[in-house]
């Protein structure tokens, strides 16, 4: 990386107090030249000069910070001036010689890197002739101070100059990654939303339209011949879009399912749940509740929502698609896990030949909602089934924390 000059650094607050510590060193500098010339050489012919010439340095050097850090004409020319007014004092007092130091840095800091390096060698070179011109003879130090000195602040300011720029750099890179990280996380969390509303409705709000759909369906066809029945579906319909409503408000508000808000935890739920199923099969599907073992302590929150979501996904495709006479939920509490599983001797499929829609069990949107409930779980999802032979569903969640997901077994 190649260091710029005359790039404005200082805008950075890093860079601004070596600005202002040259600043400092460039005045104090010519007051001190100006004190020494005037006790050595007092009432000389030359003095107002002097003292004419070191007041427009001053002023020249204190307009420089008002006319900005970009390089512009303007500013070129008064470093220009600058330069030309220090030359002449030193050509008349050679102690003004060390006031290039600071007009080392205002060059490096004012011009590109190149076009400063050469200011500074003429400066340098100036200096030098002017000391041994003035010098009563030669002195070796005359000729080799001012090249030290003029090396020395070119490499401290390149080198500072490298550092700011790696560190700009850096602050850049970061700043960049940082954005690409967040940009990232809203996408994942986009997905991750999608896919949460995804399986919310599918395991809620479509499975009841689905419902009702069937409800209203049968009422249509029994509506001349056996109006008692026909009202029936429709009341069913209508107790249906009634938990619908209550499932998309709790939806909507982010909260737990209608059946766990009603109190009595998932046990209550599950078994509200089955009563519910047989009673709308109309006896076609008789759906039972088991409740094996008892939980040390009370299940999550999250994990009831989950598996009551996943009973009620599966029960769905057991009524839409199994053609089964009989489920059964089974809710089993171990020690270091909590079981659900979901069976039904319904048609059942062959699990080794997934496909879009097989003829029965669980398929369609429905196992992925669940396999991916599981996983969030850190849980195992087991599938077994054949056709012609029903299908078993079994979710197992882990209970202790730090669990990592196993994967599942179809």
């Amino acid at each position: 990386m190649t260091p710029r000059a005359g790039t404005g650094t200082d805008a950075d607050p890093d860079a601004r107090w070596p600005a202002l510590l040259a600043h400092a060193a460039f005045f104090l500098l010519l007051g001190a030249s100006l004190a020494r010339f005037l006790t050595r050489h007092p009432g000389e012919a030359r003095t107002p000069w002097i003292i004419a010439l070191s007041a427009a340095l001053a002023g020249l050097y204190a307009v420089g910070p008002v006319l900005g850090t970009r390089l512009t004409p303007r500013r070129l020319t008064w470093l220009g001036v600058l330069v030309v007014v220090w030359m002449v004092l030193v050509l008349l007092a050679p102690s003004f010689a060390w006031c290039a130091v600071p007009l080392f840095y205002t060059g490096l800091r004012v011009l590109p890197l190149r076009a400063a390096l050469a200011l500074v060698s003429l400066l340098t070179l100036f200096v030098v002739t002017a000391q041994l011109r003035l010098a009563p003879g030669f002195d070796p130090n005359l000729l080799l101070a001012p090249p030290a000195v003029a090396a020395l602040a070119t490499a401290v300011f390149v080198s500072m100059q490298r550092q700011t720029a790696r560190q700009r750099e850096l602050i850049d890179d970061l700043l960049h990654a940082r954005r690409e990280l967040a940009a990232t996380e809203r996408r994942e969390g986009t997905l991750a939303e999608r896919q949460r509303l995804a399986m919310e409705i599918h395991d809620s709000l479509a499975q009841g339209l689905s419902s009702q759909q069937m409800l209203l369906q049968a009422a249509e066809r029994s509506w001349d011949t056996d109006p008692a029945l026909a009202r029936h579906h429709v009341r069913t319909a209508g107790s249906i879009a009634e938990r619908n409503l209550a499932e998309a408000r709790r939806f909507v508000h982010d909260l737990a399912p209608a059946d766990l808000a009603e109190g009595g935890g998932l046990e209550a739920a599950l078994h509200a749940l089955a009563a519910r199923e047989t009673a709308q099969s109309h006896g076609r599907t008789t759906v039972r509740c088991h409740v094996e073992g008892a939980a040390a302590t009370p299940l999550p929150d999250r994990v009831q929502s989950a598996l009551l979501r996943i009973a009620q996904g599966a029960l769905a495709n057991v009524r839409e698609h199994a053609h089964a006479s009989a489920a059964a939920l089974t809710l089993t509490h171990l020690d270091d896990r909590v079981v659900l599983d979901i069976a039904d001797n319904g048609d059942g499929f062959d699990t080794t030949r997934p496909a879009p829609r097989p003829p029965g069990g669980v398929r369609g949107h429905g196992l992925p909602a669940i396999r991916a409930r599981v996983r969030q779980l850190g849980g195992t999802l087991t599938v077994e089934s054949a056709p012609g032979e029903g299908t078993v569903l079994s979710a197992a969640v882990p209970l202790l924390p730090d669990t990592p997901p196993a994967k599942d077994r179809t």
